[in-house]
Parts: structure tokens; C-alpha cells; sequence
């Protein structure tokens, strides 16, 4: 009971004073507290890759001792063969040009045998006279993304099952088949989803060039196995690429985003076309060879420089087991640029791969394109397959022609295929304006 003239208490107020201080007191965690227990990696090391640090739940990652790693190892140390390979020829030259590199998929050596897929994001620290002085490396558990491609593969599974089994039995299981159909649509947006993150949402613009490019996807309910790209390179250079991947579904979209920027990385380091497939190629045999489940693909990777007087643009492509890219010039002539050598990129440990050149004149377009083209299935019974010397002859009967005239015509005669095209295709075209613009 109050006494006369004092205020009383407000209900609750030591109670809300009392939450408050185990709040804060939850919050007290030390500096050191929140790098050992952190949530993810954390290392830093000297600019050779020495560890100079690490934080306890790396330690437990790896089953790794501190005293073991400490003074004693090497960033690359902790790393797969081709986590080692892919650290000494990409990511370690990428971060000195760079100063920092983040998201990076790599595999770390954890106890008894295990791979760890981690993603990496470093960064360089520098002293106060712009020194570099260590680098500092923050580690993500990546095996939820595995996980989750796995996870794709099983829905999709279900959902042909349940559609099947709603196809015999019609009548009994409407209901059934109504929810594989409703499965199969959200499979197939997250699908598309995925394989739009695999493809350039646009090509750039290219000073003193035209490119136009189209995809066919053959199935929604596939992941594709095509991919290509076009970016800068800086002084005036441009790289582009095309290819094909084995296989179709998650596992493709995981070789086709490998593939894809291990060939940006490549091209970084050095643009050379028969030096970055030789080491995309050591690459994918690294990565998939030695685990006994061996990926390759087929890519024609080339830089382009455009002149900067005379409109004249040079080419140099080099050629993994990829179909020969077609010329089609100005003056009305058509013909392969053939690139010898060139074995399927990643089937063996080394491959030869040789560059080949020519000059794209005002008005001539290069034309890039995957096998589904040339596979496709024509005639009534579908029995014959287009073919090299018909796509030369429609292209001969479209020549001249801008890139994205040319592709404008080329995405007409595959909706004509029907379904004689039961194959990804792509199709990247890149060409100098002509002087007088091509009418057709």
C-alpha cells in the first residue's frame, strides 16, 4: 500500500527493466567471441597465402588443429587439386589485380577425405603508404546449394511419376494428376529462373560492331545445356564464346556456370583463345575427372578488336570439338572458318587447341551456333538431319545480311523445324556494319 503523497510504482515498469538488462546482457559478446563463433570462416594470411590466422568454426570445418595450420600452411594448403589449381591460376591473380574478389566457388580438404564447398571472398589489406600488407578471407558452407539442386532433380522426378501415374489412371486420380501439373508449372518457373542466371541478361553494345543473339530451349521442364556470352576485355578488346555442355538438368546448370566463368577468369589472365580453353579444360578434368564422374563440352571462344579507322575488325577464335563458326561476307560469299585441332574440352588431362584468324570487313557477319541446328530433324518422316551444307546454302541465300538479320531469319527456320529440333539451340552473331546498309 502507498503512503500518502508518494507516487505509486507503475505496474510492470520492474518487470520491463528487468527484460531489458537480460537482454543486454545477451548482447555482450566479445570481439573475440563473435570471430571464434562466427557463423562462417574466417581466415587472414600474408600475401604468400601463409595463415596467420583462422577462427575456430573453419577449425571445426576442416578437422584441423589450430597449432597444425597456424604459421605452417598455405591458404592453398586447405584446398582440393582443383581448388589448389584454380586458386594459383585465377583467384590469387584476380585478387592482386583486383585487391578484392568475392563469391567465389572453391572446395576445401576437410577430415577424412570429405570436400567442402565453400564460397570465398578475400580482400586485401593495405598499409597507409598503399602497401598490401595481408589478406583477409571470409568462408561460406556452400553445401546447401548442392543440396538444393539435388532437391530440383527430385521434384522434377515426382512430377513426371504423378504425372504418369495420372495418365493410367484417369479417372481415379484426377486430383493426383492436377497437383503433378501444379508441381511441373512451379518446377519449370524455378527452372527458368535458374537458367535465365546461366545466360547474359543482354548483350553489351560494342563500339564499331552489331550482335544479335537467340536461345531455343527444348524442353521447359530441362535445364539447357547451351551457353554463350560477349563482354570487354579493355583496349579496344572484345571476348565471346559459345558451347554446349554434356547433359541436361541441374548438373548441366552447374558445368554450364563453371564453364562459363572459369572462361571469363581465363580471359582475364590471359585472352589468348587457345590458352583459355587449355585452361578451362584442365579445369573440368580436375574438377570432374578424379571424382570418376568425368563432364566435358564442346565451345568456340574468340576475341574480337575492332579496327578504328578503316571498319575492318580482327578475329581470332580457337575451337573445342565445337562446330566451325560460318563467315558470311559482304559480297554476297559464305564459307567455314575452320580452327584445327580442338578435342572436346575436358575428356582428357591435356589437349591441343590452336588458334585460327580472320578480318570481318565492313557489311561480313560471323555466325556462331550449337549442334541443335545442324541436328535438327527434317523432311515428312523426319529421318535426315539439316545438316553443314544446308545451313552454308540458306546462309549463301541470306548474304549478305546484318547479325541480326541473319538471326531473324535463322530463328524462322527453326520454328519451321517443328518438333524436328529436339535440342538447346544458340545462336551469336557478330558483324561490322556495312558502309551502305544491307537491304533485303
Amino acid at each position: 500500500m502507498c503512503r500518502t503523497g508518494e507516487e505509486p510504482e507503475p505496474v510492470g515498469t520492474g518487470d520491463a527493466a528487468g527484460m531489458d538488462a537480460a537482454f543486454t546482457a545477451l548482447l555482450e559478446d566479445s570481439a573475440e567471441d563473435l570471430y571464434e563463433a562466427a557463423p562462417c570462416g574466417y581466415l587472414s594470411t600474408l600475401m604468400d597465402g601463409t595463415i596467420a590466422k583462422i577462427n575456430t568454426t573453419l577449425l571445426d570445418w576442416l578437422g584441423l588443429q589450430r597449432e597444425a595450420v597456424v604459421g605452417r600452411l598455405r591458404f592453398p594448403d586447405l584446398l582440393t587439386v582443383g581448388g589448389k589449381l584454380y586458386h594459383e591460376t585465377h583467384f590469387a591473380p584476380l585478387l592482386r589485380m583486383q585487391g578484392e574478389l568475392h563469391g567465389i566457388a572453391l572446395e576445401m580438404k576437410a577430415a577424412e577425405g570429405r570436400r567442402l564447398p565453400v564460397l570465398v571472398s578475400s580482400v586485401v589489406k593495405h598499409g597507409s603508404e598503399g602497401e598490401p600488407l595481408l589478406i583477409r578471407t571470409t568462408v561460406f558452407d556452400a553445401s546447401d546449394r548442392r543440396a538444393y539442386e539435388q532437391e530440383l532433380l527430385r521434384r522434377r522426378k515426382e512430377a513426371e511419376q504423378a504425372r504418369a501415374e495420372a495418365e493410367r489412371a484417369h479417372a481415379e486420380a484426377e486430383a493426383a494428376r492436377r497437383q503433378a501439373e501444379a508441381d511441373r508449372q512451379r518446377l519449370a518457373d524455378a527452372l527458368a529462373v535458374l537458367q535465365q542466371s546461366l545466360l547474359p541478361s543482354s548483350l553489351p553494345d560494342v563500339p564499331g560492331m552489331e550482335a544479335a543473339v537467340y536461345y531455343h530451349t527444348a524442353s521447359p521442364d530441362r535445364l539447357g545445356g547451351d551457353f554463350y556470352d560477349l563482354f570487354p576485355l579493355g583496349g579496344g578488346r572484345w571476348v565471346f564464346f559459345l558451347g554446349d555442355v554434356c547433359g541436361k538438368g541441374p548438373q548441366a546448370a552447374s558445368l554450364t556456370s563453371l564453364t562459363r566463368y572459369t572462361l571469363r577468369a581465363a580471359a582475364l589472365h590471359d585472352p589468348e583463345p587457345a590458352t583459355a580453353l587449355t585452361t578451362l579444360n584442365s579445369v573440368l578434368h580436375e574438377r570432374y575427372a578424379a571424382s570418376g564422374d568425368p563432364r566435358y563440352c564442346t565451345v568456340i571462344f574468340g576475341v574480337m578488336e575492332p579496327g578504328a579507322d578503316d571498319g575492318h575488325t580482327t578475329v581470332r577464335l580457337a575451337s573445342g570439338g565445337h562446330p566451325p563458326a560460318l563467315v558470311l561476307r559482304g559480297d554476297g560469299r559464305t564459307d567455314y572458318l575452320h580452327t584445327p585441332g580442338g578435342l572436346l574440352v575436358g575428356v582428357l588431362p591435356t589437349a591441343p587447341f590452336s588458334t585460327a584468324q580472320t578480318t570481318l570487313a565492313p557489311g561480313d557477319t560471323l555466325l556462331l551456333y550449337t549442334d541443335g541446328l545442324t541436328e535438327a530433324r527434317t523432311g515428312p518422316t523426319r529421318e535426315h538431319m539439316f545438316g553443314d551444307d544446308a545451313l552454308r546454302a540458306f546462309a549463301t541465300d541470306h548474304a549478305p545480311a546484318t547479325p541480326q538479320q541473319l538471326i531473324t531469319a535463322l530463328t524462322g527456320l527453326l520454328e519451321g523445324f517443328g518438333d524436328g529440333l529436339d535440342d538447346d539451340t544458340a545462336l551469336l552473331a557478330l558483324g561490322a556494319p556495312a558502309t551502305h546498309p544491307t537491304h533485303r
